[in-house]
């Protein structure tokens, strides 16, 4: 029996693969344990990035790469379930006016505990320093990103 290879042994895109799901099997667990199985796909990160971030759901959704109609769909659904209110902009009523709803923030505080449940248990595994690269690691990653999208 060979001993498990370690983690300087394995290519990033492995190691960012498996380690992608912590957040997400947190978070799920939460919306779960509050009664917000109904969430679709990508929900999860438009509702804790409005409540949590502050940011508008243009933003969010082109952050998720998914098609208009995609797009559409999801808002369309988290209305319909009750997460989200659309409303006509007073100021331009061509515009829409798309908040969270009180389940809305619920469901966002769930996402947010589940965020904290990881960040807990990383800081044990962690210390401040390790954690600070992992950040400054993963940004440079973003960046590279970018690039490459530009050159496309």
């Amino acid at each position: 029996m060979t001993a498990a290879p370690g983690p300087d042994q394995v290519a990033i895109p492995a190691l960012l693969r498996a380690a992608r799901g912590a957040y997400a099997l947190a978070i799920l667990t939460r919306l779960s344990e509050g009664g917000f199985d109904d969430l679709p796909r990508n929900a999860p990160y438009v509702l804790g990035g409005m409540a949590n971030r502050g940011g508008s759901v243009s933003d969010l959704i082109r952050d998720l790469d998914v098609t208009k109609q995609a797009a559409s769909q999801l808002i369309d659904t988290l209305v319909v379930r009750g997460y989200l209110s659309r409303e006509v902009n007073p100021a331009d009523r061509r515009r829409l006016t798309i908040s969270l709803t009180e389940r809305g923030l619920a469901a966002a505080a769930a996402v947010r505990a589940g965020v904290a449940d990881v960040d807990a248990q990383l800081g044990q595994l962690c210390d401040p320093r390790q954690i600070a690269g992992l950040r400054a690691g993963l940004d440079a990653l973003r960046q590279v990103r970018e690039r490459l999208e530009a050159e496309r």
